[in-house]
């Protein structure tokens, strides 16, 4: 384990392997003279030479190997992050843009009272997209930094469900009908916030990812174990299974960021992850069973 951490920082593995380097060229030319004197006596250090030699060069190699796969997840975390800028600069700019266009209009125009209240209502929903935007990187960063807010205490699951989806219902102007529930009254010993943060991404995903006509099954059901497994079903594109691990990581989005049309910073699923690994629960996600979807399920115990 402590070598393990100790080859996670680049810059220590480089200078060990240049150390090794040195050491095994300066011993390559001590066997090199010692051999040249022709002498018996040099026989044991010519051998003692050619072990440390050859465990040097071992090192090296396994350095070389972990130096090369610390620089692919460095390129990788790049690639990320930029596509995380990109996300970002655009969440921001189209809510910004909007609500600076309704505003000239009302300034420079005489609009009916009608239009003045749907311009408001729309410039509304271009800040709570900019609150959402600005809370999930606050949340994240309060996860990587060991901050969580809030008191353990026992909340009512199907009503924490239902209060999510209201809001996702009412944040992409579908009706509530769109989520179809099959819920047992379950109470779960943990943070509010977090079970919020969890199911709220959760939903969100379902109805943004579903298909043009967005249909959304939920389920959940307690087990004899103490534990409690909540079942989203969406009917969008489905996940490809060998990314299904992949969605789960910080700033990933399938795709090209500029080529998408959906919102998102690819920062929700890495927040489900560890949340719900606190939670010591896990989360998984597999394809729907009839047509096209993605299941997420959580399971993790109750706490009661």
């Amino acid at each position: 384990m402590f070598l393990r951490r100790f080859l996670q920082h680049p810059i220590t593995l480089a200078v060990i392997m240049i150390a090794l380097l040195v050491v095994l060229t300066v011993g390559w030319v001590l066997v090199n003279v010692l051999g040249a004197l022709d002498k018996p006596s040099s026989a044991g250090w010519h051998w003692m030479f050619l072990s440390v030699g050859t465990a040097f060069i071992v090192l090296l190699v396994v350095g070389v190997v972990q130096y090369s796969i610390l620089a692919v997840k460095a390129i990788n975390l790049s690639r990320r992050q930029s596509n995380f800028i990109d996300s970002v600069t655009h969440e921001l700019k189209s809510p910004i843009a909007s609500m600076k266009l309704y505003l000239q209009t009302l300034h420079r125009r005489q609009v009916s009272e009608e239009q003045q209240m749907t311009f408001y209502r729309f410039m509304l929903e271009d800040l709570d997209r900019l609150d959402r935007l600005i809370n999930q990187m606050l949340d994240a960063g309060r996860m990587e930094s060991g901050r969580l807010e809030g008191e353990m205490e026992d909340v009512a699951l199907d009503d924490l469900l239902r209060e999510c989806a209201e809001a996702v219902c009412s944040s992409y102007r579908v009706p509530p009908a769109t989520i179809r529930w099959d819920l047992e009254p379950c109470s779960v010993r943990a943070r509010r916030i977090d079970l919020h943060l969890i199911f709220r991404n959760l939903l969100d995903n379902a109805v943004k990812y579903a298909g043009a006509d967005p249909q959304v099954e939920v389920t959940m059901r307690s087990g004899p174990d103490g534990r409690v497994t909540v079942r989203i079903v969406d009917n969008g594109k489905g996940v490809p299974t060998n990314l299904r691990r992949k969605i789960f990581g910080r700033f990933v989005r399938l795709g090209m960021e500029l080529e998408r049309e959906k919102p998102g910073t690819g920062l929700g699923l890495y927040i489900v992850r560890t949340l719900v690994k606190r939670l010591r629960g896990r989360v998984r996600v597999t394809d729907r069973e009839e047509g096209s979807g993605t299941v997420f399920e959580v399971q993790f115990p109750t706490g009661a």
